[in-house]
């Protein structure tokens, strides 16, 4: 059984980037759904969707850059460089609003999750609102 599921998601999304898998099965909870939803309106998948024969299971569509030169039939430069737990079930991570930090100058994001529901560092801010530090990507 796993205990972190976020943990989980990301190592799997990370693990299917780095054989350029077009596609991803990760755990069918609540966070995970809604850090998809995330990850899709900032750019960094093409889509999820809940898997028909099971609906314990997401399916999540990877997305990549296309490249000039693809010659190994890969599918191109995934658009997630990096994805990292910032705050881990034995040492939780909290910030305020003033002080969320800022992924590459602004290009990656930070997810929190805040007494209004997860959200990007940018939504966070605007709204004045902190919280844990769920990961980033970038």
């Amino acid at each position: 059984m796993i205990t972190d599921t976020i943990s989980d998601m990301l190592t799997r999304i990370r693990n299917a980037n780095l054989v350029s898998k077009p596609t991803v099965l990760i755990a069918n909870t609540k966070i995970n759904q809604k850090i998809c939803e995330i990850l899709q309106q900032e750019g960094f998948i093409a889509g999820f969707s809940v898997l028909d024969i099971n609906k314990n299971e997401l399916i999540v569509s990877l997305k990549y850059k296309k490249t000039g030169l693809i010659s190994n039939g890969s599918a191109g430069k995934p658009c997630i460089t990096n994805l990292k737990r910032i705050s881990k079930p034995g040492l939780r991570i909290y910030s305020n609003y003033k002080e969320i930090p800022k992924i590459l100058g602004g290009l990656g994001i930070i997810i929190i999750s805040t007494s209004k529901g997860l959200m990007t560092d940018k939504e966070a801010r605007n709204s004045h609102l902190g919280g844990e530090l769920v990961c980033s990507i970038w």
